[in-house]
């Protein structure tokens, strides 16, 4: 029976479409058995609920009976949460490449009844525009040439086919100085302007990032750090961020970080977290302090949900209009503040009466990011003012699913700056978080992926394992008086990576070895705007080696870097997160304060802190005697029961530390 079949889906996304007149299909068995059984070919189109561009498609095309006829007449229409199966997004979006097209959401690709790719692209109109066809003309063309002509269509499916094929080729282990060489040629991507990369649009860029603070780190680079720093304060300073309620949107349209597309995504908002933690460390700005404690307020406030877990996002799009939710006119400003208070705002915060983009305003600070403590405190109360009205406007839809991975990065985040701000609600939010996932997401020792009202998407992906991994590691430094716990969930994970996920050649896989079937089974290198499994893979590896001695996971960590170790100066840009994955492995290092009762571990912590390198690592126990056997730094205590450290790496321990100056001197070493 022909009908719309999202309706019992769990996806808010999918839920968005199960009363368009398409007679979808979610991805399965079902759909390939009808293609096969009607000799149709498949549409599929994949998208997220928070996509402004998937609604104006959906819109235009899937709400309208007409359009709706032509596809399911011609076609077998399958709906994909990309966010809930980035295993077939990733596929899909690689054979779109290998078109030669740039690729982006919606993704439209039509396929062979076995599944296999042969022609796509990403938004259509309904009417033709732009020098771009009209979406029933396409569906006509794509549906004549597979009646008429299938040699065509059999041609472009095997070399799309041929594209895809997942080959890994194990080379010689990484030279150390690939690192910095990369390093330097991403830096002169640089916008040293603006900050991000050159050009527009501009994205966060996580991965990247950290490989340029890492880089100023090893080779003595301020520009690099400069560069860091400088790209964090025009993102926190821009219209991308929400200056009303704190996080930051997807990325910015413009070159200037000023016009945001405005949806707001958990894993973009965990890692913007993690960066503004060493901007902060590095540099104990007020702008990075305020801007950690709105980010996360915000994430607790309106993100996170009665189980402790995160949601995934906020639309882009309420009304019907993009960013209607967070622009202003001058007029409501003032209406708001009145007009004294209008104007001190107005000043600090671009606004005019004939807006900055398209007749209103965003707010952003680009113009005047330093005023007085006393106007900021000012600009504060303002800016609360101007809250509590938005707060009575129709707001964007919540993608309120869970996704593991992306929790992951939300609870490192928020681990990490706990410490910093001296705020353990931070910390109790990330515990939550993390006792969630870790409980209503595993089964069989290993977690999945997608979790709403009770239903969850299993087997997970590496990302999710991996992820999880580095959030468990972060809280173990962050809750020293649980760390053993966690160390132990991140070497369960780690156990489910090797069993399920791994190659013959050492490298891993998105999907498990047990995950149903697809066309082919996806690897990546390539980060998007979240690190690869593989980059968060060798990073978590690293760091277990250094917290446990364990001489297993540094071996696991060398295959994978060496199975991959061809693919880096391919791309230095894509492959960033593999690069510190590499540089935690051969820089890392872990700090144990051996800390009897009554001692205070602060003064050293401080100095370690200062040192602000993303490869060091700190234990704060009060003996080493029940460290594992094989660990450096079983044994080693206290000396004459004064607070001690030790300094490891490599399966070595430097001498016992008990002044500050010593420890200050043995951190300069990074040879």
């Amino acid at each position: 029976m022909s009908e719309n079949r999202l309706a019992k889906s769990t996806s808010p996304y999918l839920l968005q479409h199960k009363d368009n007149p398409v007679h979808w299909y979610t991805w399965g068995e079902d759909a390939l058995a009808a293609a096969e059984a009607e000799n149709k070919p498949i549409l599929l189109s994949v998208g997220y609920a928070a996509c402004h561009w998937c609604h104006v498609m959906a819109h235009e095309s899937f709400e309208d009976p007409g359009t709706a006829e032509v596809m399911n007449r011609l076609f077998i229409n399958i709906k994909v949460d990309r966010e809930e199966r980035p295993d077939i997004d990733q596929i899909y979006m690689k054979a779109l490449h290998a078109l030669g097209e740039q690729g982006g959401w919606p993704l439209t690709m039509f396929l062979t009844p076995e599944g296999e790719p042969f022609w796509g692209g990403t938004y259509y109109p309904k009417a033709a525009q732009w020098g771009r066809p009209s979406f029933v003309d396409v569906l006509n063309g794509v549906s004549d040439t597979f009646a008429t002509d299938r040699e065509r269509i059999d041609t472009n499916s095997q070399g799309l086919m041929e594209a895809l094929k997942a080959e890994i080729t194990p080379t010689a282990p990484m030279d150390r100085s690939l690192m910095s060489h990369a390093g330097d040629r991403l830096l002169g991507l640089f916008d040293q302007e603006h900050g991000g990369i050159k050009g527009a649009p501009k994205f966060p860029q996580a991965s990247v990032m950290d490989l340029i603070w890492r880089t100023g780190l090893r080779s003595g680079n301020d520009t690099a750090k400069e560069t860091y720093l400088h790209t964090l304060r025009q993102i926190s300073n821009g219209g991308i961020y929400d200056h009303l309620r704190g996080g930051i949107a997807r990325y910015s349209v413009d070159h200037l970080w000023l016009v945001p597309h405005f949806e707001k995504m958990l894993y973009d908002n965990g890692q913007y977290l993690s960066q503004l933690a060493i901007a902060f460390q590095t540099t104990g700005e007020d702008l990075f302090r305020r801007r950690i404690e709105e980010t996360a307020d915000w994430l607790i406030s309106e993100m996170q949900l009665p189980g402790g877990a995160f949601s995934s996002s906020l639309d882009a799009d309420s009304e019907g209009d993009e960013g209607k939710f967070y622009v202003w006119t001058s007029d409501e400003i003032s209406e708001v503040l009145g007009d004294e208070d209008a104007l001190i705002f107005a000043k600090a915060y671009d606004v005019h009466p004939a807006g900055n983009w398209e007749g209103v305003t965003i707010p952003n600070r680009l113009k005047t990011p330093t005023v007085s403590a006393r106007e900021e405190a000012r600009l504060t109360k303002l800016r609360a003012k101007l809250l509590a009205k938005r707060t009575e406007r129709v707001r964007p839809a919540l993608d309120d699913k869970v996704l593991a991975d992306w929790n992951g990065y939300a609870i490192a985040g928020l681990a990490r700056i706990s410490g910093l701000v001296s705020r353990e609600s931070y910390l109790k939010a990330a515990q939550q978080a993390y006792t969630f996932v870790m409980i209503e997401m595993m089964k069989d020792h290993r977690l999945g992926h997608s979790w709403r009202n009770g239903e969850l998407v299993y087997p997970g992906f590496a990302t999710d394992q991996s992820s999880m991994l580095l959030a468990a590691l972060a809280l173990a430094e962050a809750d020293p008086a649980n760390a053993e716990r966690y160390i132990e969930d991140a070497e369960t994970l780690a156990k489910a990576l090797e069993n399920h996920y791994r190659s013959n050649e050492g490298a891993y896989y998105l999907t498990a070895d047990d995950a149903p079937g697809l066309i082919t089974r996806p690897y990546s290198v390539a980060d998007e705007a979240t690190p690869n499994a593989n980059g968060m893979t060798a990073e978590g590896l690293s760091r277990l080696y250094l917290l446990t001695g364990k001489t297993h996971y540094r071996d696991l960590a060398d295959k994978l870097l060496i199975a991959l170790s061809s693919e880096v100066p391919k791309n230095v840009f894509a492959t960033a997160s593999l690069l510190t994955g590499f540089d935690t492995r051969v820089n890392g290092r872990l700090a144990v304060i051996v800390s009897p009762e009554g001692s205070d571990p602060n003064p050293f912590l401080k100095i370690l802190n200062k040192a602000v390198d993303p490869a060091l690592m700190t234990m704060v126990v009060q003996s080493t005697d029940d460290f594992p056997d094989g660990h450096p730094a079983k044994l080693k205590n206290a000396v004459d029961g004064t607070l001690t450290i030790y300094l490891c790496r490599e399966g070595a321990c430097s001498f016992p530390i008990q002044s500050r100056k010593d420890l200050e001197t043995i951190l300069q070493r990074i040879d």
